[in-house]
């Protein structure tokens, strides 16, 4: 028998539950966001000043199995620490102190809905503007190491997955040298 899909007890019912478990309580209104591997959600909340207003945050359900609740926390902790710092980025929100929660199974968490639009890369003064924060950002990373996330290394993310591709024969037969020139060229360029 296959295994269940991570998602498939992740109803709309659901997330609407998780929310309200957490403080949040969703008018019915939902909007799946893109995501790679977890489940985002933007939820319109009911409000006792204005009901039905547009007041909405964002939830994300963490896949499970994936991270563990401290990997996620670390990662938390350094969100809100950039936030602080004036850097801008959309931290998670704290509920009686707590940005992780847990429902039905599912880990969670809840964050201000925040717009934005498309930065102009062939704007000189934006892609200063874009390097100064990613600055910013690791001068803040390069204060303490974590200690829950994995180390993005050649070896972990480089030699390995091409290895697992190579010996999985997921490279048609056709493209298999000019792919292993390439990732190995890619490989090299890395580890200089």
């Amino acid at each position: 028998m296959p295994a269940e899909p991570p998602y498939s007890g992740l109803t709309p019912d659901t997330v609407l539950d998780a929310l309200a478990s957490a403080g949040f309580v969703g008018d019915g209104r939902m909007l799946a966001l893109n995501s790679y591997e977890n489940r985002v959600y933007q939820v319109w909340l009911e409000t006792k000043e204005t009901p039905n207003s547009a007041t909405s945050v964002v939830a994300k359900f963490y896949r499970p199995a994936r991270w563990t609740d401290a990997q996620i926390l670390e990662e938390h902790a350094f969100t809100l620490e950039l936030a602080e710092r004036e850097i801008p980025v959309v931290a998670p929100l704290a509920v009686s102190g707590k940005t992780l929660h847990e429902f039905g199974g599912f880990r969670f968490a809840v964050y201000p809905r925040r717009g934005g639009r498309t930065p102009e890369l062939e704007d000189r003064d934006t892609l200063e503007w874009m390097g100064r924060f990613i600055g910013r950002i690791h001068a803040v990373g390069a204060t303490r190491s974590f200690a829950g996330r994995p180390v993005l290394d050649v070896e972990s993310f480089g030699r390995e997955p091409r290895d697992w591709l190579l010996a999985h024969d997921f490279i048609p037969a056709d493209l298999l040298e000019a792919w292993k020139s390439a990732a190995d060229m890619a490989l090299a360029a890395v580890a200089r």
